[in-house]
């Protein structure tokens, strides 16, 4: 049981990660405020079912109640042409209007509270999602906000890896020439000592050393020939 709880705790925790990484609050926000807005439509389809059922009601009750008047006036034409039976019958007739007439009032009364319930509902309704729709527009400002944020820390982030890499390249080359420079100077150093012989030079050490000689004993001869010629 305690393997099992564990890998239903990882399930859920993987899945939730997953909704996180997929939820576009954007668009559940959007989502959420069209809902509502499907629900005011509704009300407000309501209210108008409502009122046009009190309408038809009250147009009803507007015929009964010309009838009303009517059999009204016929009842008191009998009673003055000395027909009680006729008059009779006209009251009768007018008293079963009233019984429908009075039903038709609890009726509409009915439908009257019925549609001011719901254009209170309506009202409160319509203030509640257009408090919404301004909290929504400034958390989806918000979000896009946090979301450019976040990109351009990421590129950041990026630039400054790369920029890492290049530094460590250009320390490894600065490096590179450093030891370059300073095994050039040692050579140089060993050459101008002689201890490594330099081989661009034609000819060995004999000839080298004898080729210094001549030219020393030509530099004496020149110079004793200028001081002959100078007289002195």
């Amino acid at each position: 049981m305690g393997l099992l709880n564990r890998m239903g705790t990882i399930v859920k925790a993987k899945t939730n990660t997953l909704m996180d990484r997929l939820e576009d609050p954007s668009e559940t926000l959007d989502y959420s405020y069209q809902k509502q807005l499907d629900l005011l439509q509704n009300v407000r389809r309501g209210v108008a079912e409502v009122a046009t059922s009190k309408k038809r009601l009250e147009l009803q009750k507007a015929k009964l109640m010309q009838s009303r008047d009517k059999l009204d006036s016929q009842a008191r034409d009998a009673i003055k042409s000395d027909r009680e039976d006729l008059a009779r019958m006209a009251l009768e007739r007018k008293t079963a209007l009233d019984s429908q007439i009075r039903g038709l009032d609890l009726q509409i009364a009915d439908l009257q509270r019925e549609q001011d319930k719901l254009e209170a509902t309506e009202k409160r309704l319509s203030t509640k999602i257009e408090v919404f729709r301004t909290r929504k527009e400034s958390l989806k400002a918000q979000h896009s906000a946090a979301e450019a944020q976040v990109k351009v820390t990421e590129s950041l982030t990026g630039i400054s890896e790369e920029m890492a890499d290049v530094g460590m390249a250009v320390q490894r080359s600065e490096d590179k020439i450093e030891n370059m420079k300073a095994r050039s100077a040692a050579l140089d150093e060993l050459m101008d000592s002689g201890a490594l012989e330099d081989f661009t030079q034609s000819g060995d050490n004999i000839d080298r050393e004898l080729a210094k000689v001549k030219a020393e004993s030509d530099v004496e001869l020149e110079l004793a020939k200028l001081k002959a010629e100078a007289g002195k």
